[in-house]
């Protein structure tokens, strides 16, 4: 297999290997100690702290309250939704001892929190008055994962988890999708992946849920990634857990809940959405250092160029701009640099030598051309750091009309079954449906390919099921596709 000069293996030669070198070699990431979890390195988790705290902003100003809850959860808990212990059972790491002894009863490390959750909700909601609660957890979760694949798949990773109880249907609907419209909005304005929006196919939903609500971006291999999902619950979670009410005319009523979460698997999303065979491209709104100076010289010019690149590096940082000068690594040559910063996906590059400092400017690199034939570009030092948050803000748009011409031109409604086959090994189908689960199971089995979303701005259709030929189920198309 061939190498990159920047060490990574093309994309086009094997996507999966490119990945798996560049998520280790760009140092977001490396393997934990126990198969299937991760050691997220500063790098990475910057870029998940950035999302995060986005995230946060719009849970809080939307009213709702950050809470901790437990990680182990007896499982008597889960076994109170009958759907849901059926759901996550293969998935589920159980303790049986501690403290040198069997325990009289194994506990469970949450694979989500519905249940503890809910168990809480029945103590603190007594009145209508009480509704709604609205809850959200920043935690990790344990779910077996027989094959890991960092950020994307792993044992163990990082989420928020939203849990929510409210008076009715409507109530909790209108919340299930502001929960939705809060990712898309996370995945486009932070992460610049475009989305497809709407519900789940039966076959598809959340354990335990009445309607699942998910948010698709295609990977630059086709294959799809579910970024962030909403369930609406309906009473399935009261009924077990005797969440209720006394609503104004005194009667006890089952409340109606929600859950919605978004992971690190994000993350991951934006490596694949984004990145290339040079290595990462990050977004600027995600990138831990937005802009890096590199300055060039050896002895006395490296001192002076140093120190020029730190007075124009505290400039850039007084406009709001995430900078980091590399000045302190004297033993590598730029070029090295160069290449590394590339790899990790840095936006805006500026280069500052004694001939750019004697002129006056800064030689400006992009990390990709905002248009083509673009390249490197001399701007005067003293207009760079007003110039550089309309060049990052650029930087941002482009990429996310980048990843949306790439999908849009990887989409295609098809009728046939052989034109599904031939969609879903590059792409995405826009194909009818029958609704029917076992149909699902055999396009999954033949194609690789499953539902991923019923998109809600997708025109009213009728047709035939591209794969059995009884009528559609959805009044529109699906969109099918392979998925990590």
């Amino acid at each position: 297999m061939a190498v990159s000069r920047e060490g990574v293996t093309p994309q086009s030669e094997d996507f999966s290997a490119w990945y798996n070198e560049l998520v280790v070699q760009a140092q977001l990431v490396d393997r934990g100690p126990v198969r299937g979890t991760m050691v997220i390195r500063p790098y990475g988790y910057r870029v998940w702290e950035l999302l995060q705290a986005d995230l946060d902003r719009r849970i809080k100003d939307a009213g709702h309250d950050n809470a901790c809850f437990p990680m182990l959860i007896p499982e008597s808990y889960l076994k109170r939704e009958a759907e849901h212990v059926e759901g996550f059972s293969p998935e589920l790491a159980v303790v049986t001892h501690a403290g040198g002894k069997e325990l009289d009863e194994p506990l469970v490390m949450r694979p989500t929190s519905e249940t503890v959750i809910g168990e809480y909700m029945a103590k603190w909601i007594d009145s209508h008055r009480d509704l709604p609660l609205l809850l959200n957890q920043w935690a990790n979760v344990v779910r077996w994962e027989m094959r890991p694949r960092l950020f994307l798949r792993t044992t163990e990773f990082l989420w928020q988890e939203g849990h929510t109880a409210h008076i009715d249907e409507d109530d909790a609907m209108r919340e299930t999708m502001w929960a939705l419209d809060a990712y898309a909005g996370v995945s486009q304005e932070l992460a610049a992946m475009p989305v497809v929006a709407g519900e789940k196919t039966p076959g598809e939903r959340f354990a335990g849920a009445v309607r699942t609500y998910t948010i698709e971006v295609m990977m630059r291999d086709g294959r799809a990634l579910q970024s962030g999902t909403s369930h609406y619950l309906g009473t399935n979670f009261a009924k077990a857990f005797e969440i209720q009410y006394q609503d104004e005319a005194g009667k006890l009523t089952l409340a109606h809940t929600t859950s919605w979460g978004m992971s690190t698997r994000m993350i991951g999303g934006v490596i694949m959405t984004h990145g290339d065979d040079k290595g990462l491209v990050l977004p600027p709104r995600l990138a831990p250092y937005q802009v890096v100076i590199v300055p060039i010289g050896r002895k006395e010019q490296g001192e002076e160029a140093a120190a020029e690149a730190r007075r124009l590096g505290a400039a850039i940082k007084s406009m709001g701009i995430r900078v980091h000068v590399d000045d302190n690594r004297p033993q590598l040559s730029p070029g090295f640099k160069y290449n590394e910063w590339e790899m990790r996906g840095v936006p805006v590059r500026i280069e500052l030598g004694k001939r750019d400092i004697e002129a006056g400017v800064g030689t400006l690199v992009r990390r990709l051309p905002t248009v083509e034939g673009q390249g490197k570009e001399q701007i005067p030092l003293e207009k760079l750091p007003e110039l550089l948050p309309g060049i990052l803000a650029d930087f941002q748009s482009f990429l996310l009309a980048r990843a949306e011409k790439f999908r849009d031109d990887h989409t295609a409604a098809v009728d046939g079954w052989d034109a599904f086959t031939a969609q879903v090994a590059t792409g995405w189908a826009r194909a009818f449906h029958c609704g029917d689960t076992a149909c699902e199971d055999d396009i999954k089995a033949e194609t690789a390919a499953t539902p991923r979303v019923i998109p809600a701005d997708a025109p009213e259709e009728t047709g035939e099921c591209v794969k059995c030929g009884r009528p559609s189920e959805y009044g529109k198309r699906v969109i099918f596709g392979r998925a990590y």
